[in-house]
This record gives C-alpha cells, sequence and structure tokens, in this order.
C-alpha cells in the first residue's frame, strides 16, 4: 500500500461495508483523490505529471514491491483467506503443462501479434497519432484485443525476461499511449467523428468502453507486475482519475455509470490493489450496485449480467462471459469488504453454476443466441457454445472464491476447467482457436456458431478475437495458480513437474512437485525449508480420485478424503517428502436425467482430463459421423499412453458395438416388432478431449450412448 494512503476495512468476520455506497461518501472519496491535469502527450512534464496520478504504484515501485503480486493480489485483502504466490515464484519444469507454455511463447503470441498487426488493431491507434491512414478496423471492442495481448506478455515476463517480445511489446504500448487524449480518455472507436457518442447512456450498454479500460488496466498491471515499467500503467490511472472519475458516479454534477459488459469492476479492484488508492473500490462498488439513473429494458439487465444489485441476482443468465466476470469482480469486492450480502449472492451463484450450468468438460454456457446461459440442465452438445473465454471467466471467478475460503471444491471446478474447457480453445501447434467448445460436432453439419464460417471449429483469425488472447494470458499466468500461502502454511492446488519458492512467517521453503500427472497419478513433493520450521501443507485431494494413499517420509496418513485438503502439520525440515497417489481409474459419468441430451449416455474420465471420440480414430470408417456407436456399461476401459500422438496422450479403449443397417431400418419402426437392427463389436477408441480437431476434420462426441452386455 503506497505510503499515506487510506485504507478503510471492516473488522474481520464483520459487515461494516454495505452493499450500497452512498454519495456523500463516494464523491468525497474521489474529490480527495482526483488530480486535475491536462497534459498532451509527447510533451515535457507528461511523465511527472502522470507519477502524481499513480502515486500509490509509484511509491510501490521504489521498493520493488511489484515483484512479490500474484495473478490477483489479494495478499493484503482482509477477506482472503489464501495469499497469492507470484508467477515469478513458481518454475514449471518438463511436463504436461511447459508444453503448452512453451508453444504460447514461441508460438501462440508472436503469431498473435502479427494477426492483430495484420487486421489494423494497431492502425486505429497508429491514424489517431498521424502515422496512419488506415479507417478505424474491427468491431467496438477492438482495442481490448491488444490489452489482452500485452497481459499475455506481463505473465510471461514475470517468468523470466524475452528481450525480443519485451521490445516489440514496448514499441506497442508506446503507439498506445500516444493516442490518449489531454483528458485521459483513450478508445479509438470513440475519437474523432464518433467522439460525440463517448458514454452515452445507450452507447455504455453497447459500446464496451469500460471494457477496454478494464482490460488496458489488467493489461497495464501485468506489465507492470513483471519489470516495474509504469508506462501503460500511468495512461489506465490517467484515464480513470482524469476522465472517468470526474464525470460519472452519483454526484449531482455526474452522469450515470453502467458496465455494459462487466470487467472494469475487477481491474478497478486489483487498481486499488496495486496503488492502494480507495477510491477504485467505491467506483467498482458503486459500477455492481446499478445506477437508477439509466433505463434498462429487463432483456438488457439479465443480457448484460450488471446495471442492477448484483446482490439481487439469484442465478446465472443472459451472455455467459459477462456473468462470470460479474461475479469476478462482485468476488473481489467481497475480499475487500466483507460485505455478507454480496457473499450470500455468490454461493448462491455458485450453487446454480455447479448444479445446473456447467458442462462436464467445464464450459458454461450453452446457447449460441446470446452466447448465453440456458435453462437449468439445458446442456446441449453439438449446439453447446462453451466460449472459451467463459471458461476463463469461470476460472477466474473460482480462483478468487478458492482465495476466500481454502475449499477445494473450487479448485475441482478450476481443474476442470483448465485441463478440458479451456485447453482445448488453442490448437496444439498455438496457431489456431476455438471460439465455442462443443461437445459433439459434425464437420458436415451446421457449426452453430457466427464467428466460425464454413464448419471451421479452429481458426487463426476471428474478427471478434476475445478467445486467442484470453487463453494466452491464462497459460502465461498458470505458474500463479498452483500454490498459495495463508497464515497456517503452504496450499498445494495443481499437480505438475514444478519449484515453488517463498516464505512463510519463520523462513523460506521450497516446494518441488515430481510426477507424470495427469496420466499417472503418483506425486512426489519435496519439503525444503531453509531451516527447520513448523507449520502446515494442504495437499488436495481431487474430488474425482476415489481411493487415495498419502505418506510422509514413507509413513501412511489417515483421513484421506476426496475433494477436500489435507492438511499435514508438522515441524518441516530439509529433505521431508511426501507421496500422493491418486485413483487413475477411468469413471464412466452419468448426467442428471434432467440433462435431456446426455440420458442414455456416459462420458469417459480419467484422472482430471475427459475423453471423447473422434471419427478419425474409429476402425469402423464408413460411420465416421458416429452415430450407431455404443459403450458397453459394463465393459472395463484400457488405458495407453502414445509419446507420437498429439504430443503425447493417454488413449483409452472400451469395448462397444456399431450398429448396421441403420439406413434401412426406416424413419420409425414399431417399438416391440422384435425387429432389431444388426450391430458388430466394436472397440472404442477416444482422446482427450482437449486434444480433439487438431488432426484431419472429423467428427467429435464426448457423450456416448451406452448398451449392456
Amino acid at each position: 500500500m503506497a505510503r499515506g494512503a487510506l485504507m478503510i476495512r471492516s473488522p474481520k468476520g464483520g459487515n461494516a461495508m454495505k452493499s450500497r455506497i452512498s454519495r456523500r461518501r463516494f464523491v468525497q472519496s474521489v474529490a480527495a483523490s482526483v488530480v486535475p491535469v491536462a497534459l498532451v502527450p509527447g510533451k515535457p512534464g507528461i511523465a511527472k505529471a502522470l507519477a502524481s496520478l499513480g502515486g500509490g504504484a509509484q511509491a510501490a515501485s521504489g521498493n520493488a514491491a511489484w515483484k512479490d503480486a500474484g495473478v490477483v493480489d489479494v495478499s493484503r485483502s482482509p477477506f482472503a483467506k489464501l495469499k497469492p504466490v507470484p508467477v515469478r515464484a513458481v518454475e514449471i519444469k518438463e511436463g504436461f503443462w511447459s508444453k503448452r507454455r512453451v508453444t504460447n511463447v514461441d508460438s501462440s503470441i508472436p503469431s498473435m501479434r502479427d494477426e492483430l498487426v495484420n487486421h489494423g488493431r494497431m492502425d486505429n491507434f497508429l491514424r489517431l497519432e498521424g502515422k496512419s491512414t488506415a479507417p478505424q478496423k474491427g468491431p467496438v471492442y477492438s482495442d481490448s484485443d491488444i490489452y489482452k495481448w500485452a497481459e499475455a506478455v506481463g505473465f510471461v515476463l514475470q517468468s523470466g525476461d524475452q528481450p525480443d517480445l519485451r521490445a516489440k511489446t514496448e514499441s506497442i504500448i508506446r503507439e498506445v499511449v500516444a493516442a490518449q487524449e489531454a483528458s485521459g480518455y483513450l478508445n479509438t472507436y470513440y475519437q474523432d467523428d464518433r467522439k460525440g457518442l463517448r458514454m452515452q447512456y445507450d452507447v455504455q450498454t453497447t459500446g464496451h468502453e469500460l471494457y477496454c479500460l478494464g482490460h488496458l488496466l489488467q493489461g497495464a498491471i501485468a506489465i507492470y507486475r513483471a519489470n516495474g515499467d509504469r508506462t501503460l500503467l500511468d495512461a489506465g490511472i490517467r484515464f480513470v482519475d482524469g476522465y472517468l472519475l470526474p464525470n460519472f458516479g452519483p454526484g449531482a454534477n455526474q452522469k450515470g455509470i453502467v458496465a455494459g459488459h462487466p470487467e472494469i469492476e475487477m481491474a478497478l479492484i486489483e487498481l486499488y490493489r496495486t496503488t492502494g488508492e480507495r477510491k477504485y473500490v467505491d467506483l467498482a462498488g458503486y459500477i455492481l450496485q446499478g445506477d437508477s439513473r439509466i433505463p434498462l429494458r429487463q432483456q438488457q439487465i439479465v443480457y448484460m449480467y450488471c446495471g442492477i444489485p448484483f446482490t439481487s441476482r439469484t442465478k446465472l443468465e443472459g451472455h455467459a462471459v459477462r456473468a462470470m466476470y460479474a461475479c469476478c469482480g462482485a468476488t473481489d469486492y467481497y475480499l475487500e469488504t466483507g460485505d455478507k450480502a454480496y457473499w450470500k449472492t455468490l454461493n448462491m451463484l455458485w450453487d446454480d453454476l455447479n448444479q445446473h450450468q456447467l458442462y462436464v468438460t467445464g464450459g458454461v454456457g450453452a446457447r449460441e443466441t446470446g452466447e448465453a446461459f440456458g435453462d437449468p440442465y439445458e446442456l446441449p452438445n453439438a449446439r453447446a457454445y462453451g466460449e472459451s473465454c467463459a471458461a476463463i471467466g469461470m476460472m477466474m471467478w473460482n480462483w478468487r472464491m478458492l482465495a476466500a475460503t481454502g475449499d477445494a471444491k473450487f479448485t475441482d471446478v478450476i481443474e476442470r476447467a483448465l485441463y478440458n474447457g479451456i485447453n482445448s480453445g488453442m490448437s496444439l501447434d498455438g496457431r489456431t482457436y476455438c471460439y465455442r467448445n462443443p461437445l459433439a460436432f459434425d464437420p458436415q453439419g451446421d457449426s452453430s456458431d457466427r464467428h466460425a464460417p464454413d464448419g471451421k471449429i479452429r481458426n487463426p483469425w476471428y474478427d471478434t478475437t476475445c478467445c486467442p488472447p484470453n487463453l494466452e494470458r491464462t497459460f502465461a499466468s498458470l505458474p500463479g495458480y498452483f500454490y498459495s500461502t495463508s497464515d497456517e502454511g503452504v496450499y498445494v492446488h495443481l499437480y505438475d513437474n514444478s519449484v515453488m519458492n517463498t516464505r512463510l512467517k519463520d523462513g523460506a521453503v521450497k516446494i518441488q512437485q515430481t510426477t507424470n500427472y495427469p496420466w499417472e497419478g503418483a506425486v512426489k513433493i519435496a519439503v525444503s525449508p531453509t531451516a527447520a520450521q513448523e507449520f502446515a501443507l494442504h495437499v488436495r485431494i481431487p474430488g474425482w480420485s476415489a481411493k487415495n494413499t498419502v505418506k510422509v517420509n514413507g509413513e501412511v496418513v489417515s483421513d484421506v478424503r476426496p475433494g477436500t485438503y489435507l492438511q499435514i502439520k508438522r515441524r518441516w525440515s530439509a529433505g521431508d517428502t511426501v507421496e500422493l497417489s491418486f485413483d487413475m481409474t477411468t469413471r464412466l459419468l452419468k448426467a442428471n436425467p434432467a440433462v435431456n441430451e446426455d440420458r442414455g449416455r456416459v462420458a469417459f474420465q480419467r484422472g482430471p482430463v475427459v475423453f471423447c471420440m473422434e471419427g478419425l480414430d474409429q476402425a469402423d470408417k464408413h460411420a465416421g459421423d458416429l452415430v450407431g456407436y455404443t459403450a458397453k456399461l459394463d465393459g472395463e476401459s484400457k488405458a495407453r499412453y502414445e509419446p507420437d500422438l498429439l504430443g503425447g496422450v493417454v488413449v483409452l479403449e472400451h469395448p462397444g458395438a456399431i450398429a448396421g443397417g441403420l439406413t434401412d431400418a426406416g424413419l420409425y419402426y414399431t417399438a416391440n416388432s422384435g425387429e432389431k437392427l444388426t450391430e458388430s463389436p466394436a472397440t472404442l477408441q477416444l482422446i482427450p478431449y482437449y486434444a480433439w480437431s487438431n488432426r484431419a476434420s472429423s467428427s467429435m462426441q464426448v457423450w456416448i450412448p451406452y448398451r449392456y452386455s
């Protein structure tokens, strides 16, 4: 926190912060902290003036505190049980995730930069600087693509310097900041001839101005936490302090404000965590409670998932990404204020997610229309939308809920999404992406995706290109999700070959994992404090693992329960080890009978990985559309590792059958007539869902009809 910054916090467990922020309090907060400046980009004195706008962050950079922040920096949040471990404190060694991360740095991020430049995203900024004559290109939210890409780079640089990538990013940032107006406003779509439309009430609902600002702030913070570079951060602070706060809010001389697409709320609170300026929390809270001066139709309130008090929400609905981002911002607000009404609402919404809306792959969002949640149990397969951004938003929300509680149920959801519905979003070569992630696919049929014409599910570019840089920032930030600390000790959330170095209250400690997870269930954890010290090591026992063994220095530990963190409290010394063994038996899952499309079907899961059938893997190629295949419910799956297939994956074989004579049966026939379709034994071949559509075009399905022998 900046020296002298006012920190207003409720007592632990109290409810001093209510969901409504009084107009007087909000105006006083803003008036006390806004620095009125008028600056011209590129003119002398700009650095000094901008520094005065961000005193909290400037003070932090003086003592290098920026190096210690996690992905979500709840290290000083009074209602966070868990504290983050910085990305730079964790090294992911060679294993499952290292492949994705190398591809991300070597292929995805550089090629996406080229795509962004080639499709005019930087011309939009250069035009305003007189360096390009190209017209405005892309949708209203196009600026955010640059900011998310920069955020991905920021997380990459937190793991280690990449000189060429850093230099190219610094050049882009300079070009972005040079387009900023003297008022602080920065949005290429609403400059020049569209200037008069800025922040008009009808534009706020659809124009994504605050959405773009939110991503600017998050990208700026990631860059700042990588190397202390304030250039983009100062621009973001100037936008908020110079333009937004003086003009929008509850004051008599201010205009109303609505997020339109939630994102700004969590960005503002992360800006508070970076600068110590409480006014950003207050503004986020004001946006979360809604502004009655902006007239909204019920359809807008549902779709945008904002505009009314967040605490009045009772279910997940509307645009899935908006809803997930709103939940992220609301959880951030709770973590800083302890508002019990928010916590009650958040848990109600999480129960709705887990009981009614979550795909087995960890995806969310059932409908193409509105990219939206459906009714309870409405989880179609081929027409599943499952946008990559929505799965990422869902993971981000669960990460915040985990920080508040230390409850393993949130980590189980994170893992499900990460290995499946998120990992599927980027191709194995890192150059094509899924906007949507269905659970069944026919390349000859309707893709049900307005962003992917001609049935192509993976593409190098989308004009709405939110998902690719979102995936890139997720893989780049991944080390920051593996571990947390608490007053009691260390939490181990995810499993892969990794080394974490951190400090606890009694000294430094190193945690090292050795494993072949997720293909094998054995994990060895070496605990190495610099000096012997007592603390608790909390290791997650996944909810999917029915039988588990935990040993500490060879001695078996009792009371190991799935879906919990096992607390191992002792005096640790260098050389101590914890050995975990998880149940890697392939599980055949059934859905709730209310999920109509999955009735009579099973899905295959082994460890955290969900599997699927692709037509090109099946011996009977004439049924390439996968119609007619059934799995024997009482059959036994066999797993084998194929090092040369799809980057190295486990493949499942399961006994089943393939029906013949499908075209001869007629469209309908009498159920009790005794007629049967001919069928032949078949061995079903399944690959991990995340790896589908990385070879030749083929049909795919996750949920497979079953039969008994």
